[in-house]
């Protein structure tokens, strides 16, 4: 019986990053008007035509909903061609639909690809999420803590006072509490209105970025992908799932999951080497946005692999095709 392809991660790096950033080039020509779902779309479309063009035997164990409601690249569909190594692929082809069409910071074209079974196949409900950066001992903050204790743990291990401290939080009537609490602490708080991946990342790069830790609640499938983020940047994130009904209890027994209170750690989340693309849209402290200078495109996405550590900034420039609207 002939062995099945092995995952070369470094091969398959620079077709992943072309992958990313045809979806933030896509979406370019609709970043501040206003359309949410067309800019998704967009990205959408093409990041599947990327992705068919690899050799891989690819299958989506992050995506954009279930099978029906295609044409989003949805959990469980195939892409590739087929005739390379099976691997999982965790995707966000517009991480920041409304941060796109109101032209605002941080919006990215997300994907990360591993050997088949090296992410946690997250159902689509809610995960509570505690993430902080590279260096630090592991369990330094935990998920079992309160608010207030996970910023005097992180400020010990700093050496610094909790009001050196700065908390990435999706601001949400859910999080008001947790504010506050931290507020009591002297801490500041960054509040973002989307994008809770780039949130996390950002807690990787705290000198560049300014954010020490991230914390609250969000997407489960989202956690995978920030997990596989910093599998390749350094750092820790923890995650337990959070349901609402028994509706989504069943997605997540229908996703193998038994253990419903279970808290994962970013190796548990993502248990392989990964390799992680995200391309700016629009300006961040990650990457810059999606740019038109003089008659070209630019566009630059950070790829990583975890099983080097290796973090590289790529700078993509293209003519303006002026019979496409918009450009």
């Amino acid at each position: 019986m002939p062995q099945a392809p092995e995952f070369h991660d470094r091969m398959l790096s620079l077709g992943l990053a072309r992958v990313s950033e045809a979806a933030a080039i896509a979406c370019a020509p609709l970043i501040g008007r206003g359309d949410e779902k067309a800019a998704d779309q967009a990205a959408v479309n093409a990041m599947r035509t990327q992705l068919n063009m690899l050799d891989i035997a690819g299958c989506v164990v992050i995506g954009e909903g279930e099978r029906d409601e295609a044409p989003m690249l949805y959990i469980g569909e195939e892409v590739g061609t087929g005739e390379g190594p099976a691997v999982d692929i965790a995707l966000d082809p517009l991480e920041g639909t409304t941060l796109t069409a109101k032209d605002m910071p941080n919006a990215l074209t997300v994907i990360a690809m591993g050997p088949r079974g090296s992410m946690l196949h997250a159902p689509d409900v809610y995960m509570d999420k505690l993430a902080i950066g590279p260096g630090f001992a592991p369990g330094v903050v935990t998920l079992d803590m309160s608010p207030a204790e996970r910023v005097a743990a992180l400020a010990k291990a700093k050496g610094t006072d909790a009001g050196d401290i700065t908390v990435c939080v999706l601001e949400r009537p859910r999080h008001e509490e947790m504010i506050a609490e931290l507020r009591s602490t002297g801490a500041a708080i960054r509040l973002i209105t989307d994008g809770d991946v780039a949130g996390v990342m950002h807690c990787a790069e705290p000198a560049k970025t300014g954010i020490d830790m991230y914390m609250g609640s969000g997407g489960a499938p989202e956690g995978v992908l920030a997990a596989a983020a910093l599998k390749c940047m350094g750092g820790q994130i923890f995650g337990r799932l959070l349901f609402r009904n028994e509706d989504e209890v069943g997605r997540a027994r229908k996703a193998g999951i038994e253990d419903l209170d279970r808290i994962y750690s970013r190796d548990e989340l993502v248990t392989g080497d990964v390799i992680f693309a995200a391309t700016g849209v629009t300006d961040g402290n990650l990457v810059p946005g999606i740019r038109r200078d003089g008659g070209y495109l630019t566009a630059e996405t950070i790829l990583m692999r975890s099983k080097t550590g290796s973090v590289r900034r790529m700078y993509y420039r293209n003519p303006i095709d002026r019979s496409q609207p918009g450009r």
